[in-house]
């Protein structure tokens, strides 16, 4: 008999002075060993769920309804209980590492419940032969990357051997190998030792194909409980398309191309990038009219939304650049020509498109010649004789394994840090604004219209301007409901965005990005792609280090890969990404024998499109 292990009736959760639930009225079961996947917007309470459900993390507020593990109360467990059995990963990794070592950070909880130190060395023997920590073990916590960090934390938690595993979207930080290798630690934890694992993830590539159920929320409510090709099949039907964006590549592929899509048997919709390669070519095969030697049938393309979408975006006035805030803005003079906001914009396939957009001048903005810089003056050589430019409007995408150096590169391109040799270079006139991976570093008030108003008056804005610009950036990014909200109560989406905001108000005309999308849902990925795209209209410059792959490849205007110290390949998206194994979208894997220059679904359906016949 199967066991439940989590349950949850009638929760309902609301922060202090907030006028909303963040939770309302959930119920679930979850039962031991099950793989269970939490999406849904940023900020709709799935890391507020995570954090009641370990107990020492609950936020204050007003609670209602109960928590129960293994039939018992969750308030009610023996501490040592809490702490052991039930283990969490948070989405900040800085916010929860406590030690100056990875030995000591590694050792912390096991010292804390008292194991015995010949058990303690066992369990840090396996844990870092499973995670590759051993050459790490007496690095100092701070020369770790954001992934290094993340992977610390796992293994932290697995010394204690817990029996349920709660993960706020671990792999927003992971380079595309790191985060496979790290959903297949999971998987086989799942599988081998039963434990249940809760994963919240906005990136469902990897996780949905092993999950036993999905859970959606929405607004603090769940919308959504049902097996993974079952929330497919949801997803299919035309009132709940806007969940489509959280699927797998292979199943909005099925469902975009498939003239079946509404009433199939679950048991065919596709997951993986596999299933989805056989169904493309079993169907083409049998000749349906879905995929056919000429391409696709011509009513699916025309009423499918990426043929036709366009994500408005509000109008942001123009305000001349004034004076640089330290530590996002690099020092130099005033923006000769100032970046706006944009008056409006399209989504993806509308006239913002980075198929529409002006190519990039020639013009250099930034530029780093033979750069090389190390931490300490015995240490390694982070970057190597590495050479770099970025042209006046375009998007540079710099990609690269965890510790490859790419936010040191975003450091020394920014001023803030210096190279021991080679020179970066910024063009006269121009400045840098840096959002740093952390978007924590940013804060400093205790309400998130507090640190938009103040950002606003330092860049020297006046009242009026400060009231017009901050408004629509609240329409931009989604924060007119946290205004009120302390910034650290935020989730780690809307954290993120708020730091983005603030730093859009000094208006820099060269934008250096640290994982923008990390933490993000789909339609605010969609919205800061809009922004992006309308700024390189007017002439801004963006650098964006990123592991999300999708994103780059389908916004960027040139890829390039930093490993071993340098950049080791450049090059427009397409030529890019269709020659790599892993950096590469799934929609690329599964159709590269049919179009191998294709990323993305809209790729897809641009290219059959054109010679579709009709139905």
């Amino acid at each position: 008999m199967v066991m439940e292990i989590l349950k949850a009736e009638q929760v309902s959760f609301r922060y202090p002075e907030e006028d909303r639930d963040s939770l309302h009225e959930l119920s679930f079961t979850i039962e031991e060993g099950e793989f269970v996947v939490l999406c849904g917007p940023s900020g709709g309470g799935k890391t507020t769920l995570l954090r009641h459900l370990k107990r020492e993390l609950a936020p204050v507020g007003m609670f209602s309804g109960s928590l129960t593990y293994k039939g018992q109360p969750l308030p009610g467990l023996p501490a040592a209980v809490a702490a052991g059995e039930i283990g969490m990963v948070f989405q900040n990794p800085d916010a929860q590492i406590v030690m100056d070592t990875v030995w000591h950070e590694l050792a912390f909880s096991m010292e804390n419940l008292g194991i015995p130190p010949a058990v303690m060395r066992t369990r840090l023997a396996e844990i870092c032969a499973l995670f590759g920590l051993e050459p790490l073990l007496y690095q100092s916590v701070h020369e770790l990357s954001g992934g290094q960090k993340q992977l610390l934390n796992l293994a932290s938690v697995l010394l204690l051997q817990p029996k349920v595993l709660l993960l706020d979207e671990p792999t927003s930080q992971l380079d595309p190998v790191a985060a496979r290798e790290f959903i297949m630690a999971l998987q086989r934890l799942n599988e081998e030792m039963s434990v249940t694992v809760i994963i919240s993830e906005h990136r469902l590539e990897e996780v949905l194909p092993l999950a036993d159920r999905v859970l959606m929320l929405e607004g603090g409510r769940l919308v959504a409980d049902a097996s993974p090709r079952g929330f497919v099949q949801q997803a299919g039907s035309a009132s709940l398309a806007s969940r489509q964006a959280y699927l797998p590549a292979a199943s909005r592929l099925y469902l975009a191309l498939s003239t079946e899509a509404g009433t199939a048997a679950p048991e065919n919709i596709p997951l993986t990038v596999r299933e989805g390669k056989r169904w493309l070519l079993n169907s083409r095969a049998a000749g349906a009219s879905v995929v056919t030697e000429a391409g696709v049938c011509a009513n699916v393309i025309r009423d499918h939304p990426a043929a036709n979408s366009g994500a408005g975006l509000p109008a942001v006035v123009t305000r001349e650049a004034s004076a640089a805030a330290p530590g996002i803005v690099t020092p130099g003079n005033a923006v000769a020509e100032p970046v706006t906001y944009p008056a409006g914009a399209s989504g993806p396939g509308g006239p913002d498109s980075p198929v529409n957009l002006p190519a990039p001048s020639a013009e250099i903005l930034l530029s780093c010649r033979e750069v090389t810089f190390r931490y300490d003056k015995e240490g390694r050589e982070v970057l190597r004789k590495l050479s770099l430019t970025l042209r006046r409007g375009e998007l540079l995408a710099v990609m690269g394994g965890n510790g490859a150096g790419k936010s040191t590169l975003l450091h020394v391109l920014g001023g803030l840090m210096k190279p021991q040799r080679g020179k970066a270079e910024l063009s006269k006139g121009s400045t840098t604004g840096l959002l740093a991976q952390n978007p924590l570093l940013y804060f400093s008030y205790d309400t998130v219209a507090e640190e938009l108003r103040h950002m606003a008056q330092y860049a020297g804005a006046s009242l009026e301007e400060a009231g017009r610009e901050i408004d629509a950036l609240l329409e931009v990014f989604r924060l007119r409901g946290v205004l009120q909200s302390h910034p650290h109560d935020l989730s780690g989406g809307q954290q993120q965005q708020t730091a983005l905001a603030m730093m859009m108000l000094l208006k820099p005309d060269i934008l250096l990005l640290d994982e923008p999308t990390k933490g993000l849902d789909p339609a605010a990925k969609d919205r800061l792609a809009a922004l992006l795209q309308q700024l390189r209209r007017q002439g801004a410059s963006i650098l964006i280090v990123t592991h999300d792959v999708e994103f780059a490849a389908k916004y960027a205007s040139r890829c390039a890969l930093l490993f071993d110290g340098s950049i080791t390949a450049e090059g427009a998206p397409a030529e890019f990404f269709s020659s790599n194994y892993f950096y590469t979208t799934a929609v690329n894997r599964m159709v590269r024998d049919l179009l191998p220059q294709a990323l993305t679904i809209e790729d897809v359906i641009r290219t059959w499109s054109g010679s579709a016949p009709p139905c």
